[in-house]
């Protein structure tokens, strides 16, 4: 019956993933918390796993679709693994209850800026028809003659490092998070940030997930394996199904579904503390 749990929340969360561009990630936790018993450290990390795996299969469809810029993603990604590194140290420190007490609010945030786009009638995640970003203004150069431009520098490596002990630290990483870094540091056009994110997240998955392999208690691999195929499967049907389908009303949907499952996580994780 576990198993048929795994694999039919692995089929909704992939669902969202394809149909809607992003967001569904952030069931994973609370997924193999309340559904599939696995304590707030296992859950962090098997979603690190689901969320790694799912982004990498996008990355790979959005780049055959010319939406990923590859070389900025990965250089955003690489510099965000220090932080995704000290973000799962940090998560093999704190008590389960302070674990998921901070998902908790990060899903209440996540869900109430969810609610407050579709009542202004914005969708960040939708792509806009902006052409290729120019590659002729670098942030560092070495040739001629060594030039930086050390705010826009600065930027990128505050913004990926936060990325990154999000992503370390909570076993998160979809685009709610990741795009909105890479329109703050690199300014690229909404095209091909929701594309590159995907990369960002696949490496910032990866390397949180190493330093998590030798810390704490391990998930349960065949039920994370399990959601993790369900998930990715489901995220190619919903990409096929994203032009017949009124998205908007599914996206209105899976808005009040976050926001449910933030509450009762709030309700379960918060009283915890006290």
């Amino acid at each position: 019956m576990t198993f048929v749990l795994a694999v039919a929340a692995g089929a909704l969360i992939g669902l969202s993933l394809g149909a809607l561009g992003g967001g569904g990630s952030i069931l994973a936790v609370p997924v193999l918390v309340y559904l599939l018993d696995q304590s707030a450290t296992q859950a962090t990390t098997g979603s690190l796993v689901v969320v790694g795996v799912t982004s990498l299969a996008g990355a790979v469809s959005a780049h055959r679709q010319g939406n990923v810029l590859l070389g900025r993603g990965v250089v955003f990604g690489v510099v965000a693994i220090g932080g995704a590194a000290a973000g799962a140290t940090g998560a093999a420190l704190v008590s389960d209850d302070v674990l998921l007490a901070c998902f908790a609010a990060l899903m209440l945030l996540v869900g109430a800026l969810m609610a407050w786009r579709r009542l202004a009638h914005s969708d960040p995640t939708k792509p806009d028809r902006g052409g290729r970003p120019g590659l002729d203004d670098p942030i560092i150069t070495f040739s001629p003659t060594f030039a930086c431009n050390c705010p826009r520098a600065l930027k990128v490596l505050v913004t990926a490092t936060v990325v990154g002990l999000l992503t370390g630290f909570l076993g998160v990483g979809g685009g709610f998070l990741v795009v909105p870094a890479l329109l703050l540091a690199l300014a690229l056009p909404m095209t091909y940030a929701v594309g590159t994110s995907l990369v960002v997240i696949t490496i910032t998955s990866a390397s949180a997930l190493v330093v998590r392999a030798g810390a704490g208690a391990a998930p349960d691999w065949w039920l994370v394996l399990a959601l993790t195929i369900a998930s990715s499967i489901a995220a190619v049907l919903g990409a096929r199904l994203a032009d017949r389908i009124d998205t908007d009303k599914l996206q209105g949907a899976f808005t009040l579904l976050v926001l449910g499952v933030a509450v009762y996580t709030a309700a379960r994780a918060f009283p915890a503390l006290l």
